[in-house]
């Protein structure tokens, strides 16, 4: 519910900010204006920009050629997502790889994790060349970790700086006050608080567990959506914030453009805002039509960082160039309810409830009170349509990669069974009449709820397959 909620507020906000605008379009900026920096040093502080000659040559080679090795496998997939109970295939293809175990859930829809090579765990990938690429982008995640702490860290030091300065100043004013004003007491302000960031809250927000890949060939797509609020052009994925992350959380992006394709910049002399055959990141300010935006162009090995709380005040987009394009996008996933310890932990809960008798193959619940029936089904049915159903509609895409995933999934699966049959128990328990009538009632009441939802939930996935799905516009 709360997630409905907060689509139809956005749609409202969208709404009204199309409204307000009518005909016009918003001002963007592009370095190639004289007051980008500007705009970007006070609006857009929080976004920060690394060319790729900073990024070591070798790790450029590891990591572009894992990419055209996933390419060359067939492992970037159009997601089918759910926009508003309709369903939608994505312009961009993506995989996701990352921690053994770990999900990521966006717009309705769970990826899980084609893990990278972790120490600790048993990972058969289909070919050499899979495990060299998701060992080039595991690479590339603690490079892009490390430029992260590095540049909060300076940041902190800019902001103690800055804070120390203005404490000096106001110390001045006030002692120059204290000398005009008879009477006067000048408070001490030599206390200056400094950002609490140490090195645990830093490791927190930029150690990534996962990255999301993406690739798109825009000369391939039939359609790509226009942008609508500054004229900037066609969208490979349209203006959001980045879902399910940790928050004040740094999101960290390499893009590899294959500029080589035989597809050349525009003549600036030709151009009015951002080069068309250039792909670019757009930044905005969350629903604000007084900021100009920013269109940053992207070219092959640059990576740019979204600090702290950028992600939650500020809108990206990414807008189309002419060339086939790669993306690496490492998140700090919020995996409270994402990974499969969560999950084999919750199966443990509910199973908790269910008895078998030392002397016979019978099995039997150990308690009928609402609120635990109530949790076991609540589990049961987060089992089947956030974990097993989520995991199969996806078909065989992650056998592509790695059978990594089928025995938990066959281990997810054997627990959904045994909580069927604690649903039929229940059931039957409920129908007996030496039960009490108000504890009887009162998990009838509950009972049903989940039930209900449950039914409504297998009748809305039993019908997503053969609905006719249509591209995200």
């Amino acid at each position: 519910m709360k997630r409905r909620a907060g689509e139809r507020e956005k749609e409202l906000k969208k709404k009204r900010l199309l409204e307000e605008l009518g005909e016009n379009r918003l001002p963007y900026m592009t370095p190639a204006d004289d007051d980008f920096h500007q705009l970007w040093k006070t609006k857009y502080s929080k976004l920060i920009f690394r060319k790729s000659e900073t990024v070591p040559e070798e790790l450029h080679q590891m990591v572009q050629k894992g990419f055209l090795t996933l390419r060359e496998h067939d492992c970037f997939f159009q997601d089918l997502v759910r926009i508003k109970g309709k369903d939608f295939l994505t312009p961009v293809s993506r995989i996701l790889i990352g921690n053994p175990g770990c999900t990521y859930k966006y717009l309705n829809t769970r990826l899980f994790t084609v893990p990278w090579p972790t120490e600790g765990y048993d990972i058969k990938y289909c070919s050499p060349q899979i495990h060299d690429a998701c060992k080039a982008l595991i690479r590339l995640n603690d490079y892009l970790h490390i430029e992260a702490v590095k540049t909060l860290q300076g940041q902190n030091l800019c902001e103690t700086k800055e804070m120390k300065d203005t404490a000096v100043i106001d110390r001045e004013q006030s002692f120059a006050t204290s000398l005009t004003e008879r009477g006067s007491v000048s408070k001490d302000q030599s206390g200056v608080c400094v950002p609490e960031d140490d090195s645990v809250s830093l490791k927190n927000r930029t150690s990534y567990n996962l990255t999301l890949l993406n690739y798109m060939d825009p000369l391939q797509m039939l359609y790509l959506k226009q942008e609508p609020y500054f004229g900037m052009g066609n969208m490979a994925v349209s203006w959001h914030h980045d879902e399910n992350l940790v928050e004040r959380s740094t999101v960290a992006v390499y893009s590899y453009s294959c500029e080589d394709s035989g597809v050349g910049e525009s003549s600036e002399q030709e151009l009015k805002g951002r080069d068309p055959a250039v792909w670019h990141v757009g930044l905005k300010v969350a629903w604000d039509i007084e900021t100009p935006g920013l269109a940053i162009p992207l070219h092959q090995g640059d990576f740019y960082l979204m600090l702290d709380d950028l992600n939650m005040t500020h809108q990206h987009c990414v807008l189309a160039g002419l060339s086939p394009r790669f993306s690496s996008t490492h998140r700090v996933a919020d995996c409270s309810r994402g990974t499969l310890e969560y999950i084999f932990g919750q199966c443990e809960l509910a199973l908790q409830n269910l008895q078998t008798d030392s002397d016979s193959v019978a099995l039997s619940l150990k308690s009928l009170e609402a609120a635990v029936v109530k949790q076991v089904e609540e589990i049961h049915n987060e089992v089947e349509f956030e974990w097993l159903r989520q995991f199969w509609f996806q078909g065989k895409r992650y056998l592509k990669c790695t059978d990594w995933w089928l025995k938990p999934m066959a281990k997810l699966e054997e627990f959904w069974r045994k909580m069927e049959i604690m649903t039929s128990l229940v059931l039957s328990e409920v129908r007996k009449e030496q039960q009490i009538e108000e504890q009887r009632n009162e998990t009838i009441s509950c009972f049903l709820l989940v039930l209900k939802e449950r039914q409504r939930l297998r009748k809305e996935w039993t019908v997503r397959p053969g609905k006719k799905i249509k591209y995200m516009k």
